[in-house]
């Protein structure tokens, strides 16, 4: 599993130009304050905490931003807002699965506001694990291929334990276990090769390649909706789009 999609990097692309910066912001808060009090809040204790921080920081996120969010979980900081986890599962256009995680302090509001995406562009929600159940829970960390050498970052990525290097496009993509992940990221930190995005995230078993670029587009502002509601923290899918297609998507 290689961890390689044109549809992650174009999502990628697509945010490192984000004009909602202080939306990125708020969504990895929330994920930190719930994270910290699920697992505390000690980075070095806890490793999902760890990878949100690397997260924020890739991001260019305040480091107030962050300190204020663990505080939040730790309840050094009461806001009065209680936070809930959901997953919405279902198929979009070409059988791309999606996965939609939200944290929301109105379960009903969320609702309403995700069945209405799923609705508006002719996606039917799925049962819990129909979607999920085909995705593993990684490491990605993407480094700019232009910051260091092919067998330079092969040598310690791998060493330090990932399972996996990639090129991609412009960038190498390295993938780790999750309780590996943080000790890549502190090897490749030592060794000054420099990560442009860096978290663990859900990676599909199997990626769908979609070369109709009508499919793909449909997709595509499908995610986008979605990522534009304030509760949703992360939408994942299994989309892999044809080369022969990306130009008809830029």
């Amino acid at each position: 599993m290689s961890g390689h999609s044109k549809w992650a990097t174009i999502k990628h692309k697509k945010a490192a130009t984000d004009a909602k910066r202080g939306k990125i912001f708020s969504k990895i808060a929330r994920e930190i304050t719930i994270c910290v009090k699920q697992g505390g809040g000690d980075p070095s204790a806890n490793i999902t905490l760890r990878a949100l921080i690397q997260k924020g920081k890739a991001a260019n996120m305040p480091a107030d931003n962050i300190d204020r969010a663990i505080k939040k979980g730790t309840g050094e900081l009461d806001d009065g807002v209680q936070l809930e986890e959901i997953v919405y599962e279902g198929f979009a256009g070409g059988g791309i699965g999606v996965i939609v995680q939200v944290l929301t302090d109105n379960k009903n509001r969320s609702a309403a506001e995700v069945r209405h995406i799923f609705t508006r562009n002719n996606v039917n929600l799925g049962a819990q694990g129909s979607v999920s159940r085909g995705f593993k829970r990684k490491g990605v960390i993407r480094v700019d291929a232009s910051k260091v050498a092919e067998d330079r970052l092969m040598e310690v990525a791998l060493d330090a334990g990932a399972e996996d290097m990639q090129p991609e496009d412009a960038q190498f993509v390295v993938t780790t276990d999750p309780p590996t992940y943080p000790k890549v990221v502190e090897a490749l930190a030592k060794a000054n090769i420099p990560a442009e995005e860096s978290e663990v995230t859900l990676v599909p078993d199997l990626w769908v390649s979609v070369s109709d670029p009508h499919v793909a587009k449909e997709v595509m502002r499908f995610v986008e909706a979605l990522e534009d509601l304030d509760d949703v923290q992360n939408v994942h899918t299994n989309m892999d789009v044809d080369e022969s297609i990306l130009k008809d998507l830029e």
